[in-house]
């Protein structure tokens, strides 16, 4: 990898996580049975109540229809086929109507520039999956420079986090008979050499932190077994993750191991070629990445150095080699504001590509690193509306990035583009549903504290405001993951053609504003996230665009405890929930699968967090007494992310109290719910048939 960045690791465990040692479910908890994932009794209630769903919801012709024209949206062959360069080639992961699990494919750039380019197969998953009767579902490649020839392939059993990893040669196309694998388990293998690897997984006993992640590194020779691998590093109690990666950036190949301690706290260390390992003194909070000659700091904290304080928000810039011999020199590449933060960044060979964010608004600039001074220039071609994402084609060689534009209502538009030149539209996805009724707006709702938090609503032009309409609320908040404007053609067929509108919220706990954002309902202060969404329940309802009975919620994960929270607290401001793969007891959380690495989020329930953590423990504060919205579950036997089980056991709970609850769960899929388009597809139309049946209904009443 050219670049190595704490922050990529940390991105990737906010939406990846690894199955931990769980202790015994309490005897006091009734449902507690239902955390037996796979066990006969607890399967045989799943499947009870997946029939019952099914029958309720999938067995009318409009559910039928619905489901095949997502499918259909899913299946298209007219999408963008996202592209990654690895050598002379640019490959894309394929899925459609006859390649469920997927085409791993690759083609030249002069191909890809075309309508129709031709695609050369490197592997069928589904061929794959046929000739070993497995159900493999695609994990990604790592490709070893500069040859490009072998590969590490993770695949994972169904769709759940782990995975298993195995060579593969791109010249045969063929895995390489004896070559590395690492058998399924959370974790890795990186590149160092085309005859050494880092593997970071599971060892046996006390290999594995609380989490589920890896505990210990290790250098793994070709030709000997893993077992015998040397050991680099070993964590310590209590930490989350443990990793090593090498920086093969022609010139500055460097060797690097991270210790992540929690979300947004880690440490970062440089191996040098004997083996000793010298931590970057930068602090834990901030997000750390070296690019060639460049130390760059993504803080969270405000952090004082050669005599001046840099704001929480900030990117600051130093010399590496300058930084590890002493000096802390920095420059400031960006400064945050009330109203802006940075979204994100991107090196090319030569530039620094700057994303921020005003008021969930995307602005592009470019910064390149002088002499003395780092100089500004405008970003030539990104649209002024609208979603926007840059990323790197070749930092090593070039300085064209993509770009990714989109919207609510605009199908997104892949661009290539040399820094300082007009883009070259290369692609963009067809238009799935008829938008030109359609209007975005955005708005401010007031929460309780006072805070102004922003929210897009999409809306028919023509829909008269008499607090009628069947509407969606969609939210998350939380791991400083911001909500921004996305096209969806299942959104759009499901919900706006027929005359819905849809709500995305911006409320705390997510990155909208960066780590202030996102800080203000950590741990203690959750609750101000539930505010801020409720506030913005009680705005749309003030603006007359709908009412309590025709407005419904849904969210996934960390947003299912939203929605959770929604459920029990807020009940009487919705119409209908839908619930995904949610986090809902908040006691027994941290011993269940992944839960451990979430404690810097919510809290230890285990300590006397407990008495702010139960507050927002859905499962806890459910009361049989009180009337609740009607409620679909939705999660997956194979997410080993969050445990089923939270789903599971609320479900229970709500039934015996006889509320309107329906409940599925995919037998695969893993914490994204699905394993492929079919499955994708019937999960989003119970949903969205769900809350159009409980939300339009009530207009006909």
């Amino acid at each position: 990898m050219s670049q190595f960045s704490s922050a990529c690791l940390i991105a990737s465990l906010a939406i990846a996580a690894s199955a931990a040692a769980q202790t015994a479910p309490p005897t006091d908890d009734p449902y507690a049975w239902l955390e037996d994932v796979s066990g006969q009794r607890a399967l045989d209630w799943v499947r009870a109540r997946n029939a019952r769903t099914e029958a309720d919801i999938a067995a009318s012709p409009e559910f039928k229809r619905l489901e095949g024209e997502i499918r259909a949206i899913l299946d298209s062959d007219a999408k963008i086929p996202g592209v990654e360069k690895i050598g002379d080639y640019y490959y894309n992961f394929w899925k459609d109507a006859q390649h469920q699990r997927g085409l791993w494919r690759r083609t030249t750039l002069a191909e890809y520039r075309k309508p129709e380019p031709q695609w050369e197969t490197v592997l069928d998953l589904d061929a794959l999956n046929a000739a070993e009767g497995k159900q493999w579902v695609w994990h990604g490649a790592d490709c070893l420079k500069p040859a490009y020839q072998r590969c590490l392939i993770a695949l994972s059993p169904g769709g759940s986090d782990a995975d298993v990893t195995r060579e593969f040669d791109l010249t045969s196309k063929q895995f390489v008979e004896g070559g590395f694998f690492r058998p399924e388990a959370k974790g890795g293998l990186a590149w160092i050499d085309e005859n050494t690897v880092y593997v970071f997984t599971d060892f046996g006993p006390g290999t594995m932190t609380s989490s589920g992640y890896p505990n210990i590194v290790k250098v793994w020779k070709r030709g000997t077994p893993m077992a015998s691998a040397s050991t680099v590093y070993t964590g310590q109690p209590g930490d989350m993750y443990i990793a090593a990666f090498h920086d093969f950036t022609p010139g500055y190949a460097r060797d690097f191991v991270s210790r992540t301690l929690a979300f947004y706290n880690d440490e970062l260390y440089l191996r040098s070629a004997d083996g000793a390992l010298t931590r970057i003194d930068a602090p834990n909070s901030a997000q750390k990445s070296v690019h060639k000659d460049w130390l760059l700091l993504e803080l969270r904290e405000p952090y004082t150095a050669d005599g001046r304080t840099y704001p929480a928000g900030a990117l600051i810039a130093t010399n590496f080699n300058d930084f590890m011999a002493g000096k802390r020199e920095f420059s400031a590449l960006f400064t945050p504001t009330d109203r802006a933060a940075l979204a994100g960044y991107s090196w090319t060979r030569d530039h620094l590509v700057l994303n921020v964010m005003e008021d969930v608004k995307n602005r592009l600039s470019v910064l390149t690193p002088g002499a003395g001074a780092w100089s500004k220039s405008d970003f030539i071609g990104a649209p002024p509306i609208g979603a926007v994402t840059v990323s790197s084609v070749d930092p090593d060689n070039s300085n064209a990035v993509w770009m990714t534009t989109t919207d609510f209502l605009s199908p997104t538009t892949l661009s290539l583009v040399e820094v300082g030149q007009a883009p070259e539209k290369l692609k963009s996805n067809p238009e799935f549903f008829n938008a030109w009724k359609e209007v975005i707006e955005q708005h401010f709702a007031t929460s309780k504290d006072g805070t102004r938090v922003p929210y897009f609503v999409v809306r028919p032009k023509d829909r008269k405001f008499d607090g009628t309409a069947p509407t969606l609320l969609y939210g998350y908040g939380g791991f400083e993951i911001s909500m921004t404007p996305s096209y969806s053609g299942a959104i759009g067929k499901a919900w706006l053609e027929r005359g819905g509108v849809y709500v995305l919220a911006n409320i705390r706990g997510g990155g909208e504003y960066g780590p202030r954002w996102h800080q203000a309902a950590l741990k203690a202060n959750r609750h101000k996230a539930y505010e801020d969404f409720a506030a913005i329940a009680d705005d749309l309802v003030a603006r007359r665009i709908t009412s309590p009975a025709h407005l419904g919620a849904m969210g996934g994960s960390n947003g299912g405890l939203l929605m959770g929270n929604m459920l029990t607290q807020y009940p009487e401001k919705f119409g209908a929930i839908v619930v995904q793969v949610p986090l809902l007891d908040m006691k027994r959380y941290s011993h269940l699968l992944a839960g451990a690495s979430w404690m810097a989020e919510y809290g230890d329930p285990d300590t006397s967090d407990w008495d702010f953590i139960k507050t927002f423990s859905p499962y806890h504060l459910f009361d049989a007494s009180r009337a609740y919205p009607p409620t679909l579950f939705l999660t997956s036997t194979k997410d080993d992310r969050v445990h089923p089980a939270h789903a599971r056991k609320m479900m229970a709970k709500m039934e015996a109290a006889g509320k309107d609850v329906h409940y599925y769960e995919n037998i695969e899929g893993g914490h994204g719910g699905a394993a492929d388009n079919a499955q994708a597809a019937h999960m989003s139309a119970l949903a969205w048939t769900f809350l159009w049946d409980r939300l339009a209904r009530q207009g006909r009443q």
